[in-house]
């Protein structure tokens, strides 16, 4: 388990309406073979997987909820969230604890690949032709040295204001 509390840095979607911004931190994870980030100052934890309590009744995204030190939090399966198809989770996955307007939730993704810092010049907007509902879940695309894109993800979207109320 790795605890990412510390201060907090400006959210992915101020870095990337300013250029002259100085280097923003992100998480970074894969789902399903595709590169994702979220800006440092949400994770407060990265957890490897343990079996979720399923509720009845939710979202067909919301894998359950776990015990975290007492605060019951839901856990939003991201693959299903952004349309990609259900996870069937194993040890191999990883569940980030992330913070959003005082609640927290976790997202199980595959793997968390680094931590690391963007260049603002690197973050670029969405193109025109891409979908509303893509755009609903991403704030951009950062290019990497290595030739990769990373998915910048828009929390606020891809938590819905339903789920506070399991966290």
């Amino acid at each position: 388990m790795m605890n990412m509390a510390g201060p907090a840095a400006e959210p992915v979607a101020a870095v990337a309406s300013d250029p002259q911004a100085a280097l923003h931190e992100v998480v970074s994870f894969r789902v399903q073979d595709m590169d994702f980030c979220v800006g440092i100052s949400f994770v407060r934890e990265i957890r490897g997987w343990s079996p979720t309590t399923v509720l009845p009744q939710t979202q067909g995204f919301v894998t359950g909820v776990i015990n975290l030190r007492g605060t019951v939090v839901a856990v939003i399966d991201l693959a299903a969230r952004l349309g990609l198809g259900a996870t069937q989770p194993g040890a191999r996955h990883v569940i980030l604890i992330v913070a959003l307007d005082g609640r927290l939730t976790g997202l199980l993704a595959d793997t968390v690949s680094d931590i690391m810092a963007l260049d603002p010049g690197s973050i670029r907007p969405l193109p025109g032709q891409v979908a509303d509902r893509a755009r609903e879940f991403m704030t951009g695309i950062a290019t990497l040295p290595d030739g990769r894109m990373l998915r910048m993800l828009d929390l606020a979207h891809v938590l819905p204001p339903e789920i506070g109320a399991l966290a």
